[in-house]
């Protein structure tokens, strides 16, 4: 029976970055992975030019820009491998990068640079790689671990658990970590998706589901008091519900039942324009609306209600304040998300209180690390998420 230093079960940003890492530090390292292709994830993100890390993300404030029921647990790995970091691990791989938005990182050509980048640092490190190869059982023995796989059994006095969340199923996605840290008896956070599509049902979603395609600039937020969270982002909408970077950002803290609000004109004081409107324009309301949101948006909006179908200087005053006050703050309610099937991320995981932020071992089970997705930590769309694979990655690799 052949045994490894650790084994580090799979094969996507995280693992393939931990497994890289510990082999270029002298370990032993065997990187399993179940599935046909390496990294799909990375290969899809981003558009397929992969999103890899966002200049903005602040290490001494973690909770900004990540979730779940301690989000102060990820400062330690997130302030000793910052953004920077691996940026200059990419500029030594000469992959071209440039900024989008927001601080989001993207490669020039393609997100294969990215795969072949880790591929390569995990052949730096003499690190063998089965794949594709299924992890049938994890036994914890005297001297660490014994794994029956599908190429026989190995043994490992360590054992990391990079295999992610339940999101995207097609690609290979598995609650594996889950049942693991269950079969250790570690607490799981009920998973559920982020980053997510939200839908809407029924004959009230009918004028909107003509809209779909259309993009605006809105302002959202979901909850109240401590639970609530807001984004200043690009809305879509689409023909089941809402989509975009604003709704996707939401959908990570909504919860079924919860509220979103809207503010359809951000920095715009619809409620003064309508009345100046009201004062000078012989034009439809619908056509003084348009110079706030898009046209299509705006015939939407004014064909709900009988009495702005006509030209500005005739509309009720009342009814031009409640359009007003609708547009800066609509309230729906979603029936639901798109689900894992096109969420980017789970939400939960492993509980972090089960484990070493310094580390990313398990408190009650040395020798058994958990880093990445699988973890209750989660990021904000625009590359969050990658640089937690990262930094969680090498955190626990020089544990090792």
């Amino acid at each position: 029976m052949e045994s490894f230093d650790a084994v580090v079960v799979g094969a996507g940003a995280a693992g393939l970055f931990c497994a890289g890492i510990a082999g270029q530090r002298g370990l032993k390292v065997l990187l399993i992975d179940h599935a046909d292709k390496v990294a799909e994830k990375i290969r899809i993100s981003g558009g397929g030019r992969c999103n890899f890390t966002n200049r903005d993300l602040d290490p001494k404030a973690p909770h900004r820009h990540f979730l779940g029921a301690n989000p102060h647990f990820c400062r330690s790995a997130l302030a000793r491998y910052t953004p920077q970091h691996f940026i200059a691990l990419v500029q030594r791989h000469g992959i071209a990068f440039h900024e989008k938005h927001k601080g989001q990182l993207f490669g020039d050509r393609s997100s294969e640079d990215f795969i072949r980048m880790l591929q390569a640092e995990c052949g730096a490190g003499g690190v063998a790689h089965w794949q594709p190869c299924r992890v049938a059982d994890i036994a914890s023995s005297g001297a660490g671990y014994e794994l029956r796989t599908d190429r026989g059994a190995v043994t490992a006095r360590k054992v990391v658990i990079a295999t992610g969340g339940l999101s995207i199923p097609k690609i290979g996605a598995t609650d594996f970590g889950y049942r693991v840290a269950k079969q250790f008896g570690l607490r799981v956070v009920e998973p559920r998706p982020g980053l997510a599509p939200l839908t809407f049902d029924g004959a009230e979603w009918e004028p909107f589901a003509q809209l779909a395609g259309l993009a605006l600039p809105v302002v959202i937020e979901t909850g109240a008091k401590k639970d609530k969270a807001s984004f200043h982002e690009d809305l879509l909408f689409t023909h089941r519900g809402l989509s975009g970077p604003a709704v996707l950002q939401v959908s990570s803290y909504w919860r079924e039942g919860w509220p979103l609000v809207v503010d359809l004109a951000p920095e715009v004081d619809v409620a003064g324009a309508l009345a100046q409107a009201k004062l000078r324009s012989r034009k439809l309301v619908a056509n003084e609306l348009a110079a706030i949101v898009p046209s299509r948006l705006a015939d939407a909006w004014v064909q709900r209600e009988p009495a702005l179908q006509r030209p500005a200087n005739e509309a009720p005053d009342k009814a031009l304040l409640q359009l007003a006050g609708r547009l800066k703050r609509w309230e729906l309610v979603p029936t639901g998300s798109e689900g894992y099937r096109k969420a980017e991320v789970t939400v939960g995981g492993v509980d972090t209180k089960e484990l070493s932020s310094q580390t990313l071992e398990a408190t009650k089970q040395p020798g058994l690390h958990f880093i990445g997705e699988v973890v209750d930590v989660t990021g904000w769309l625009g590359g969050y998420n990658f640089q937690w694979a990262w930094a969680s990655a090498h955190a626990c690799a020089h544990a090792l």
